[in-house]
């Protein structure tokens, strides 16, 4: 087992204390938005054998069978498919898509060809991978997901009661494809006329079940994308609750603090409520356009650990809260175990590391059997899906 050293990613949206208290830190008082665990090439966690700190991606790129196993190399190259975050959010992030796996590899190519710096602000494709996730909320979790059905949609628009809704209205309560008509007009109509609705939407949703509406409007006042927002399913997470995402499914998170598992990506589309890099363009034709319920996960009980059920292959995330029990971790790497409250020691043959909140080490594929974990806290599990 490998102790991870990880990155915090210093984004304007994080919370300056969420990840710090996790963490048993101190705030340094500048927002920490997300912990990146895994082995992304961006920002890589760290281990150390005896000979130095080393990024666990060259760990693995200098003997990927031994650290993934020659099923997951197969499968998915060599790389570890998935990237383990604590995302915490105390205001709104960008309203985005992921592409798929065929959309990430052409846009990849098309950046790359146009000679476009992998760390540039302006490059949306960083990998060549597709980027299904999952966040599991630690605390209560709002966001944004998934349009909502257009007679849905239509009636909160009609609540503007300006004819600049109206004509939106008509369109979503008649036309078959008027997600798609909508959205666009939102994203691309003048500057004048989208500050205006995004105006009204603070004064009409000021207070009652769409306030989350109002307070986009006010913190991003003349954003289309709060108006391409009102399209979307609000969803609020207990802890404990799962929201999984497809690629292509438009979404905001708004607050709380949770565990996100995602394929290795770091794909990301924008079309508004952000500071950082928008493709309007490049958003319309990954996202797609049809009604979606927010897809809501609930562990269920498998042994004794509790699974988040998913269709994603990259990943696999499940929980284990104990009470001074012990249990046993079963299945082959590699696996991230990652603490989030209390303190839990794992024994692995004759290793032994306590991990507490915030803490997490990675298990490579070389070391077989089973890990017995004790303690009283909640360890997280993420390993390849099955």
């Amino acid at each position: 087992m490998d102790r991870l050293v990880n990155t915090v990613r210093r984004y304007d949206w994080g919370s300056v204390t969420a990840i710090p208290a996790l963490r048993g830190l101190p705030p340094d008082g500048r927002p920490q938005a997300e912990l990146w665990i895994g082995a992304h090439a961006s920002a890589s966690s760290r281990i150390d054998r005896g000979d130095g700190p080393v990024s666990l991606s060259a760990a693995i790129e200098a003997d990927p069978v031994a650290e993934l196993g020659t099923h997951v190399v197969r499968g998915f190259g060599p790389r570890l498919p998935f990237l383990l975050k604590v995302l915490a959010a105390d205001r709104p992030l960008s309203l985005q898509v992921h592409p798929n796996l065929e959309q990430a590899a052409a846009g990849f190519a098309d950046e790359e060809r146009r000679g476009i710096p992998i760390d540039a602000s302006q490059r949306t494709y960083r990998d060549t991978n597709h980027k299904p996730e999952l966040l599991c909320a630690l605390t209560p979790f709002t966001g944004l997901c998934g349009f909502r059905a257009p007679a849905a949609a239509a009636d909160l628009l009609a609540e503007l009661d300006i004819e600049a809704a109206r004509r939106h209205v008509e369109l979503l309560r008649t036309e078959p494809d008027a997600l798609a008509t909508v959205l666009i007009a939102f994203l691309t109509q003048e500057r004048a006329r989208t500050a205006e609705l995004v105006e009204l939407v603070a004064q009409t949703f000021s207070a009652g079940p769409h306030r989350i509406y109002a307070d986009l409007a006010r913190r991003f006042p003349g954003d289309p994308g709060v108006l391409a927002a009102l399209l979307l399913n609000p969803v609020r997470l207990r802890p404990g609750e799962a929201l999984y995402l497809e690629p292509g499914v438009p979404h905001a998170y708004v607050s709380g603090l949770g565990v996100e598992v995602m394929a290795n990506s770091d794909n990301v589309l924008r079309c508004g409520l952000t500071g950082k890099h928008i493709d309007v363009p490049g958003l319309l034709n990954v996202v797609r356009f049809e009604p979606k319920e927010p897809r809501l996960v609930r562990p269920i009980e498998v042994d004794d650990e509790e699974v988040y059920p998913s269709p994603a292959k990259d990943f696999r995330l499940s929980r284990r809260v104990l009470n001074g029990e012990t249990r046993t971790i079963r299945g082959a790497g590699p696996r991230i175990l990652l603490c989030t409250h209390g303190r839990v020691v794992v024994r692995l043959h004759t290793e032994t590391v306590a991990l507490t909140s915030g803490e997490s080490v990675f298990v490579p594929a070389r070391e077989h059997g089973e890990a017995v974990v004790h303690g009283t806290g909640t360890l997280f599990s993420a390993t390849v899906g099955e």
